[in-house]
């Protein structure tokens, strides 16, 4: 069934191409703007004014989790494992992270606590692993936090079809049937659709890093076991609907058609075979928007904002907020200095009824951003003097 807002991303297609003329002619960016060091207020829409509290010291932080007493775990991309306690980062970084290849925009990624992780103290890390001639491929360690390292560190998977272009997205999250999701991204062509490799694919492990039971296509000719969903691009973040418990996914395109997807099981998503998108020196990437026996994206942003992480707000602490989801942006329209943050508001058949761009004054890339335990939200930016940003409502 074709969708009645395909009209209106044409017409942001177009935009899309004449942007990417005007930077042939004229490289374009933004002024850099360092970001204030005290806390700071922002005006938004429905939640009214919402006080913004920098903890900085971190280097292209990437992910961060909640542990039970309160503080925080944040994963640098060069390749550190960092504590935030008491609103501080920690002088010393968790000892014992594996090794990462951290050129090109990849290295150390997402971090996930084992969902009994107050007995066990298991979390799971995904990075960049060097492979050898300039080639690099996702691979997830799990290990147990021990005080100040990790312990009993073990890599128990590794993606086959090592890259040699930008490395892939690596996020991860323990879906509410209790197994491991991870998005294999780098697919900018067909190997998206090829079931042999793990790129431009979402797999569901075990807690050990197997195949999950029921995989779909587990015993299939030409696919590996670990594949949940295939016909990705570049998947950055990953998050469970607060009603339906579906994991939603938000993933890149060129320029225009990045997405967001509700998984299912054996789904084919269909890149490169349709896209709202453009190849970066402005040819379209396929004729096709839609095509039966593919699944469409239930989100989507034309000109690109180079998504990344994302979350529902399900807190109390701004009930105007509710159920909104909160989507990270590095950038706009492939001009650098203009991240931001989206919230996406829905109906109450979750149809998206309208959108709100946040923090782009601040023109910091945002990687990812979290519902913390106490109701508030934090957001990463992915800068060389990066932070995490607390948002509350000010007093």
């Amino acid at each position: 069934m074709r969708r009645p807002v395909i009209r209106f991303v044409l017409a942001g297609l177009v935009l899309a191409s004449g942007a990417v003329v005007l930077a042939a002619q004229q490289p374009a960016a933004m002024p850099p703007k360092p970001l204030p060091a005290t806390p700071f207020v922002i005006e938004t829409a429905e939640a009214g004014r919402v006080r913004v509290t920098p903890i900085t010291g971190l280097d292209h932080p990437w992910s961060l989790a909640f542990l039970p007493n309160g503080d925080m775990l944040v994963t640098e991309r060069p390749g550190r494992l960092r504590v935030i306690r008491d609103g501080a980062v920690a002088p010393t970084p968790i000892a014992g992270v594996p090794a990462v290849e951290a050129g090109g925009g990849g290295g150390l990624m997402e971090i996930a606590l084992h969902p009994r992780f107050g007995d066990n103290g298991l979390l799971y890390l995904s990075y960049t692993k060097a492979m050898g001639e300039g080639r690099h491929t996702p691979a997830l360690s799990r290990a147990r936090l021990d005080g100040g390292a990790l312990a009993d560190v073990r890599e128990i998977f590794v993606a086959d079809t090592p890259g040699m272009g930008p490395p892939a997205g690596a996020a991860m999250l323990f879906g509410p049937d209790g197994y491991l999701y991870m998005t294999v991204g780098g697919a900018n062509d067909d190997i998206a659709q090829d079931g042999s490799s793990h790129q431009g694919k979402i797999v569901r492990l075990d807690d050990d890093g197997r195949p999950a039971p029921g995989n779909p296509f587990a015993g299939r000719a030409g696919f590996k076991p670990e594949i949940y969903s295939l016909g990705h691009r570049n998947m950055i973040g990953m998050t469970v609907h607060p009603e339906t418990g579906a994991i939603w996914e938000s993933e890149n395109g060129p320029l225009g058609g990045d997405e967001v997807n509700i998984l299912k099981a054996g789904a084919n998503y269909g890149w490169p075979i349709v896209s709202l998108g453009r190849n970066y020196d402005g040819a379209r990437v396929s004729d096709l928007f839609q095509r039966e026996g593919l699944v469409d994206p239930e989100l989507h942003w034309t000109p690109s904002i180079a998504i990344s992480g994302m979350t529902f707000y399900t807190g109390d602490r701004f009930p105007a907020w509710t159920n909104n989801l909160f989507v990270g942006g590095l950038q706009l329209g492939r001009i650098p200095g203009t991240g931001q943050m989206h919230r996406v508001v829905f109906n109450e058949r979750w149809e998206e009824v309208r959108r709100e761009a946040l923090l782009t004054e601040l023109r910091q890339r945002i990687r990812n951003v979290e519902q913390g335990p106490d109701g508030l939200l934090y957001v990463l930016t992915d800068e060389d003097e990066g932070a995490v940003l607390k948002l509350e409502p000010a007093p």
